[in-house]
């Protein structure tokens, strides 16, 4: 729950694999993030939920309103989580937004947009919490990132480069905090079947033909759910991953992977 002053309070997670442990997932008000922020308190974290409208989480996650591209606010939310949760081992960077459009249809205050929350806002909350994460004994950071950062996607290239860039953060993240006993990781989701892409979906000239084309690009034939990519990153942050770090983990339906035959 969220209190009156934006603090975090309200029960820890119940037994399970993660019992004991304490999460942090930002954007986790819906789609993928909200997905995780149930995965991790079913088994058993105590979990914080950083969100711009975390009005409508449900309990018993605990919720703080903040924006990732402000620093300040995020260094005062994470403090906030880890002194109310006891500490923070697990940090999931979810919250993010999209860009449609070739590398001359987006304005530069666009890309300074896409990239201060996609690129940054990871770069800021891991900051904030690294602190934490070193006096944790299951250290784990997950961010989301996107197929689009390994294959080129037609009209993407704003997103893409964020991604991209997202994907070269974690491995170098990796690389500089693997002696600390912090493991650092990605999830690569394909289309996802979200809110957030609903709403792309709603700003295409035709969305019908829209979803029919991303759904013939998917070699499963359906769109990735939002509890499949969560599964992935229970994976990532959890204890049975100890070894696992430094890794992009696809969960694409195969389009990333797999060259089949079009379809008649």
């Amino acid at each position: 729950m969220t209190a009156a002053d934006g603090s975090v309070a309200g029960p820890t997670g119940t037994a399970g694999e993660f019992a004991g442990l304490r999460a942090l997932v930002t954007g986790g008000a819906s789609g993928i993030g909200l997905a995780t922020a149930r995965l991790l308190h079913r088994r058993g974290a105590a979990v914080a939920v950083l969100d711009r409208d975390p009005r409508d989480l449900p309990e018993p996650l605990l919720a703080l309103r903040v924006d990732v591209t402000d620093d300040a606010g995020v260094r005062a939310a994470v403090e906030s989580v880890a002194a109310t949760l006891g500490g923070i081992d697990i940090v999931v960077n979810n919250a993010g937004i999209g860009a449609v459009g070739t590398v001359e249809d987006n304005p530069d205050e666009q890309w300074h947009q896409v990239l201060d929350v996609n690129l940054l806002g990871a770069v800021r909350v891991t900051r904030a919490a690294l602190p934490h994460l070193r006096a944790s004994a299951h250290a784990a950071v997950v961010n989301t990132c996107s197929f689009v950062a390994t294959v080129g996607a037609p009209g993407r290239a704003l997103y893409a480069a964020s991604k991209g860039a997202l994907l070269a953060l974690t491995l170098a993240m990796a690389a500089d905090h693997v002696a600390e006993g912090i493991r650092v990781n990605c999830v690569n989701p394909g289309t996802a079947d979200t809110p957030w892409v609903g709403r792309l979906l709603d700003r295409a000239a035709d969305p019908v033909a829209e979803r029919a084309a991303l759904l013939g690009r998917q070699p499963t034939g359906r769109l990735v759910t939002a509890d499949e990519v969560a599964a992935a990153i229970g994976y990532l942050a959890g204890p049975a991953a100890g070894s696992v770090t430094g890794t992009a983990l696809a969960v694409d339906g195969g389009i990333v992977g797999l060259r089949l035959p079009a379809r008649p």
